[in-house]
């Protein structure tokens, strides 16, 4: 007889239209239970997919005192400083903010993905790749082997990621965007969707 190891809760951070793809992963991967999510004051007791809304980020200290994993369900388009700050949020607090694959990816052995990592359905994670902490790896899209895509970014669905590219951190990868094969893109770019990246450019930093 198989041993089935219970499953462990889970609070996600965040509840518009990437929470709804996130809890899809999450039923799928079927490794945590959700146990509600948090969101903006006036939301709560409302539910996103018959999730309930349990609190807002003030509350989170005192719903660590219930719950120890968190994941961070908030989307990245135009602005990635709130997923950066919940994420660093929850980590100073000592929380776990576990890796999520939908059975439906491909990641080869020989990859690596840190924490707080969401990788979707049909997405390809080949060998040799590194992707860092509180990325998104959307629906469809495929990341070549020896890819190195730093913490914090977003690889929207479709889009292609050749052998060998860096990826700076805070950076957003629109959909259907090709990237040539070992380029660096610099942290916190914004490649907006359908752009075919051939050669190498700079990142900008974020202003407070």
């Amino acid at each position: 007889m198989r041993n089935f190891q219970p499953k462990q809760g889970i609070v996600l951070i965040g509840g518009g239209g990437h929470c709804k793809s996130c809890i899809d992963v999450i039923e799928q991967e079927g490794k945590y239970h959700i146990m509600g999510i948090v969101d903006k004051p006036e939301k709560l007791h409302e539910s996103v997919l018959s999730y309930e809304i349990i609190g807002n980020d003030d509350d989170i200290e005192s719903i660590l005192k219930i719950y120890n994993n968190f994941f961070i369900s908030i989307g990245y388009v135009t602005l990635n400083r709130l997923r950066q700050d919940l994420f660093n949020k929850v980590k100073n607090l000592g929380l776990s903010c576990p890796t999520i694959i939908s059975p439906h990816a491909y990641i080869s052995k020989h990859a690596c993905i840190e924490e707080g990592t969401i990788i979707m359905h049909k997405a390809i994670v080949n060998a040799g790749t590194r992707i860092g902490k509180n990325c998104i790896i959307n629906t469809g899209s495929i990341i070549e082997h020896d890819v190195i895509i730093d913490h914090h970014c977003h690889v929207a669905p479709g889009a292609v990621i050749n052998g060998g590219t860096t990826i700076g951190s805070g950076s957003f990868i629109g959909s259907n965007s090709v990237c040539r094969e070992y380029i660096t893109i610099g942290k916190n770019s914004f490649i907006r969707f359908h752009s075919q990246i051939s050669k190498s450019i700079k990142g900008r930093e974020l202003k407070c």
